[in-house]
């Protein structure tokens, strides 16, 4: 209740003091209630507000020395960095044991990407203190700007330790865990946690995690379980348990743990995405197709949702539809490589050859150099009679796999076909120094070539 009564006076006083803005008349207000509005503009971003709020504290309060350090947080904000340490200088000659004087330099130094400095200072802030939780994190959020995640790692435990409730800690704390790959490690952390705060459901939930990564998936669904115990609203919880199921190959339980996710909240992409995945497995063609649509009219921007519809319909063998399907994807997002590769692989099996090459095209053009994308690329400009452009098409991925032997036989392919047999030798010596067993792609793609007697003896040199 006392929060409630804390909350209510500074609503009141928020009011109170836009009340005075508006009618341009001045009122006092103690430092206490400055500092209440001041943090209330800084925590919405309304850093202009925050900024008049100060000067109105500052001229009612000039020697509070919590206002001044609001100004400094401000300072340090917008950049001016040398006006905020001169500030800080002149509060420290006032109150050298001020811990915020300590932890707002170190955030300078901080900015300043000077993090060991930054570190010592916020040391130093330890001894001063009343909430060291809140030091250790800032301590450890430094130690991750210079990848050190063992040492963030150890001073995220003595936030946790300090404050058991700072669940921001405990997820930085799996964080790091992860990051060094030590999923067992973090189940010994989580546990030893847990058996103090046996009901917090964050932990469990971040077990589960844990034997999920290490494919667990028994152990992590009891995890996920205990976590749903603890607080049957933990949306997470039942998201994550489905995923689990669905690798258990128990789908219709899965469907159901999303579904509750669906009435404890709005709907969400991934829940009705996974709903669909579970329907197709099951067989149920029409449920699938059902929430794969629901899943893109949720959020058109998800390529997942337009992905699944499309490989719906090519596992269907239905390229009509799976065309259709793509084009809307690529009319919402054009930039999206995926679309595109697929956009290319509907129109080769439709035949539409000038539509395939452009998908290829543009997948190389937003930086999709996968190897298949390039030979498939060339294929199609050879079909489509554009000797010239397969070539320069092959040699750009040369540039990227130069001792890719399929590349160098297509090349010689290509060479020998426009009767550069120059070049054509080249490429074919080079590919059989590379894998002579690819030579059976001359024989499947340029069977004429193949038959050449000048290029079954160059061949029959490598046997």
């Amino acid at each position: 209740m006392k929060f409630n009564h804390e909350e209510e006076d500074n609503n009141i006083s928020i009011t109170r003091y836009e009340s005075m803005l508006r009618s341009n008349d001045l009122k006092f207000f103690d430092s206490d209630e400055f500092e209440s509005i001041i943090h209330h503009y800084l925590e919405n971003g309304k850093i202009a507000k925050a900024k008049k709020a100060i000067s109105l504290g500052l001229s009612q309060h000039p020697s509070s020395v919590n206002l001044k350090l609001l100004q400094v947080e401000v300072l340090v904000f917008e950049n001016r960095l040398e006006k905020a340490n001169n500030l800080l200088s002149q509060l420290y000659a006032l109150e050298p044991e001020n811990e915020e004087i300590y932890i707002q330099k170190a955030n300078i130094l901080s900015k300043q990407n000077n993090h060991i400095k930054a570190i010592e200072l916020l040391n130093m802030a330890l001894g001063y203190t009343d909430d060291s939780a809140d030091v250790y994190s800032l301590i450890g959020m430094e130690y991750l700007f210079m990848d050190d995640f063992e040492n963030a790692k150890t001073n995220f435990m003595k936030c946790l330790e300090a404050d058991d409730q700072d669940y921001s800690a405990l997820y930085n704390i799996i964080y790091c865990f992860d990051f060094l790959e030590q999923h067992e490690e973090a189940i010994e952390y989580l546990n030893m946690f847990l058996n103090k705060n046996p009901y917090c459901e964050v932990a469990w939930h971040q077990v589960g995690k844990q034997y999920f990564d290490l494919k667990e998936y028994e152990k992590a669904l009891a995890a996920f379980d205990f976590a749903i115990i603890s607080d049957d609203y933990f949306i997470g919880a039942y998201l994550e348990k489905g995923k689990v199921l669905e690798k258990l190959k128990k789908y219709n339980e899965a469907i159901e743990n999303y579904r509750i996710t669906l009435e404890l909240d709005d709907p969400t992409s991934f829940a009705l995405l996974r709903i669909g995945k579970c329907h197709e497995k099951l067989g149920n063609d029409e449920l699938a197709i059902q929430h794969f649509s629901k899943t893109v009219h949720e959020d058109p921007l998800l390529d997942k949702g337009w992905i699944a519809i499309t490989d719906f319909y090519l596992r269907k063998r239905d390229y009509q539809k799976a065309l259709y399907y793509t084009n809307k994807a690529i009319n919402i997002d054009s930039e999206n490589v995926l679309y595109w590769k697929r956009y290319a692989k509907i129109n080769n099996h439709l035949s539409f050859f000038e539509e395939a090459e452009r998908g290829y095209r543009k997948a190389l053009e937003l930086g999709n150099y996968e190897i298949e994308t390039w030979l498939n690329r060339s294929d199609t400009l050879r079909l489509l009679g554009e000797s010239d452009t397969s070539i320069q098409n092959l040699h750009q991925a040369v540039e990227f796999y130069p001792d890719n032997a399929e590349v160098h036989f297509r090349l010689a392919g290509l060479y020998y076909e426009i009767q550069d047999y120059e070049k054509g030798e080249y490429h074919i010596r080079k590919a059989l120094d590379l894998d002579y067993e690819y030579h059976i792609i001359l024989e499947e793609l340029f069977d004429k070539i193949f038959n050449l007697t000048l290029v079954k003896n160059i061949i029959s040199e490598y046997k």
